[in-house]
């Protein structure tokens, strides 16, 4: 929750400071620029009538932002996020996989430092929904346990190098937490409501200019 407000913090100080310092002239920037970012970190899926457990997560992101300037932006995509881990619940210990399909809407800034680096921060909101979910019991296996969307809260930081005038490549550092709840579905054994929370990944980010 901390990092969460943190992004926030920054992004609005970054905002702040970059409106004071443009002038007014006018000059040539791209407008529209994709940017694709992998992650590998953790999740916390946080049941209300199950115990609580952790889910390892693999991320996929693409991003097409138009840019307003060149410092600011409204990026939107597609994600494909992968959770995987151990768990426990009323019917036993558990192998579960999930695979979700993500849309994000945020704003983004972009700080130039020096000649070659820039500093990326992003923050929004997401819908997301399940498409592949799957509890592995001792003797059984239960599919599409979960269903619906959830909406929440997400924020990039990226550190990039500018390898040629349209190509970046670098770091980055992701967030999100679910709103509201996914639901049971009603052919299945359990009857719970769940949503996933400190959900952080680290990985690579890769950027084109149109």
């Amino acid at each position: 929750m901390k990092l969460k407000y943190s992004i926030v913090i920054v992004f609005s100080l970054i905002f702040t400071t970059q409106g004071i310092a443009q002038d007014d002239t006018t000059n040539d920037f791209n407008r529209f620029d994709l940017t694709l970012v992998t992650g590998i970190g953790y999740g916390k899926v946080e049941n209300d009538n199950e115990p609580n457990y952790d889910l390892n997560a693999n991320v996929g992101e693409a991003h097409i932002t138009y840019n307003f300037s060149e410092a600011f932006g409204l990026s939107t995509g597609l994600g494909f996020l992968q959770l995987s881990g151990n768990g426990f619940n009323s019917n036993g210990n558990f192998y579960h996989e999930r695979d979700l399909l993500k849309i994000p809407l945020m704003i983004r800034s972009n700080k130039t430092i020096g000649d070659k680096f820039n500093l990326t921060i992003s923050a929004g909101f997401y819908g997301q929904t399940i498409i592949n979910d799957e509890y592995r019991y001792l003797l059984t296996t239960e599919e599409d346990v979960f269903g619906g969307w959830t909406f929440g809260f997400q924020g990039y930081f990226g550190f990039g190098y500018e390898v040629s005038d349209n190509w970046t490549v670098g770091l980055n550092v992701s967030t999100q937490s679910d709103f509201n709840k996914f639901e049971t579905e009603n052919n299945v054994s359990l009857n719970d409501e769940q949503r996933i929370t400190t959900l952080n990944t680290i990985g690579l980010m890769f950027g084109l200019r149109f």
